[in-house]
């Protein structure tokens, strides 16, 4: 059998008889798939910068406007005329260059009265 007969064999293969075959390497081998895996992963995740600020887009305000307007105003510290502006122009950003954790936090503020978040 040559390797690209080899290789076309395991293409056909599921998921499960894949995963059955590399448990079975791994056995008759005496080695760990993982390893191999974790070594690869690391290489291209040391490239790329882990995002630190994040921007709380709202794309939909749902059907309580006047909730979702209290809570931008409530987040922005914007004035009413101010909130409702930007509610009514969604989608609109409501915060940029936030953490991860405010994003999240503004996020279910908003989601819980109804409106619909990004997180970009």
């Amino acid at each position: 059998m040559t390797a690209q007969e080899l290789i076309d064999a395991i293409k056909e293969l599921t998921v499960l008889e894949l995963n059955e075959l590399v448990k079975a390497c791994e056995e008759e081998f005496g080695v760990s798939a993982a390893a191999g895996v974790v070594v690869a992963a690391a290489g291209p995740a040391e490239a790329v910068e882990e995002k630190t600020e994040f921007d709380v887009e709202l794309t939909a305000t749902g059907a309580e406007k006047i909730k979702v307007i209290k809570v931008v105003r409530e987040i922005t510290g914007l004035g009413l005329k101010e909130a409702k502006e930007l509610v009514e122009g969604a989608p609109k950003m409501v915060k940029e260059g936030v953490q991860k954790e405010e994003a999240e936090e503004l996020k279910a503020k908003l989601s819980e009265v109804g409106a619909t978040v990004t997180i970009k």
